[in-house]
């Protein structure tokens, strides 16, 4: 397997991990797949600032992982999201744990501290993963989303990756591609 940054000709095959997502679970907000133009627009928006990354294998993608913003204020630029997606054939075969742990060493290297999930519960199987990669609970927001006829709750846990300075320089921005 090979994991490498994120190009605009993986938007289809990027896309396509991510509709069974949209369209069957509660995994993503996400309502409607969105159109392979307005992904590409994502991909080219995040990976910008952040890094991006795809997992190779066979000459397929099999799984991404990306960081985003956590909050707008200025405070809060030590932060970011992290998201992963593996193919479903795929799931349970370290994928996700590769992407992380390459897509957490480029944030370290960018001086990121703080990366923080969201996971809609329940969904045991990434609590777990997500416990497994280091992760601890921050909260639960109750009855955050609805989707797929039901309201759904979201924890929200945290790592750090970097050590928390007394006088941090700001994070560079890096275009991983």
């Amino acid at each position: 397997m090979q994991i490498r940054p994120v190009t605009l000709d993986d938007a289809a095959s990027v896309l396509a991990i991510y509709q069974p997502y949209v369209e069957h679970t509660a995994a993503t907000f996400e309502t409607e797949v969105p159109s392979l133009k307005d992904f590409e627009a994502r991909i080219l928006h995040y990976s910008a600032s952040y890094p991006w990354l795809v997992a190779v294998q066979s000459n397929e993608i099999v799984g991404y992982a990306y960081a985003s913003r956590h909050r707008e204020r200025a405070a809060y630029q030590w932060c970011v999201e992290s998201s992963v997606y593996v193919n479903e054939a795929n799931h349970g075969s370290g994928i996700a744990g590769a992407l992380y742990n390459e897509l957490f060493g480029g944030l370290r290297q960018l001086g990121y501290i703080n990366v923080y999930a969201g996971i809609t519960l329940p969904n045991p199987k990434s609590y777990a993963f997500h416990s497994k990669m280091g992760f601890e609970p921050v909260g639960v927001y109750r009855n955050i989303g609805y989707k797929l006829g039901r309201w759904h709750d979201v924890a929200w846990l945290t790592k750090t990756l970097n050590p928390h300075p007394d006088h941090p320089l700001p994070p560079k921005t890096s275009r991983f591609h």
